[in-house]
């Protein structure tokens, strides 16, 4: 177990450190987690995300799949964005959509879309695990949000690697 205290001075330390020794990049600060007692052959393996309070990645690309009042929202605040007619371009052309996977970290689409997006892009963005989060509330809170998202996955090995800062 790691106490919490000795968690926060652990920190503190890196970004005391990092701010004598300047470098001529942009640390990040990664979180490693080591599992004891547990066997992925047998136990299930998980994955998740954590909202951090502050944003890891603030330069990360997110593209927004929605109706016309998203797509004006996206416009309003810089967002690159998408409506139905260009995902229907892409017409389940495997290489377009792995290209759009790779060009962005996260897609936020809205209600209406969301359900379509199986049937106009394929399996594509699923593979990529780069499937879209719903847009309801206010879209600047929710690109922020998603900002602030980090994922983890545990598969065979038995350590998790975080960016976290």
């Amino acid at each position: 177990k790691l106490q919490s205290d000795a968690l926060r001075e652990a920190i503190s330390t890196i970004v005391a450190q990092s701010k004598e020794k300047q470098r001529k990049f942009t640390e990040t600060i990664e979180l490693q987690i080591g599992l004891k007692n547990y066997d992925p052959q047998k136990d299930k393996r998980f994955s998740g995300s954590v909202k951090l309070p502050h944003i890891p990645r603030p330069k990360m690309k997110i593209c927004m799949l929605g109706d016309a009042q998203h797509v004006e929202e996206a416009e309003k605040i810089g967002l690159d964005y998408m409506d139905v007619e260009a995902l229907k371009k892409l017409n389940k052309n495997k290489k377009l959509v792995k290209k759009l996977a790779k060009k962005y970290h996260a897609f936020l689409a809205s209600e209406s879309v969301i359900k379509q997006i199986p049937r106009l892009l394929g399996p594509g963005l699923n593979k990529a695990g780069k499937c879209c989060i719903r847009a309801s509330e206010s879209l600047e809170s929710k690109v922020n949000e998603t900002k602030a998202m980090v994922k983890f996955q545990l598969k065979k090995v038995l350590c998790m690697g975080v960016a976290v800062g």
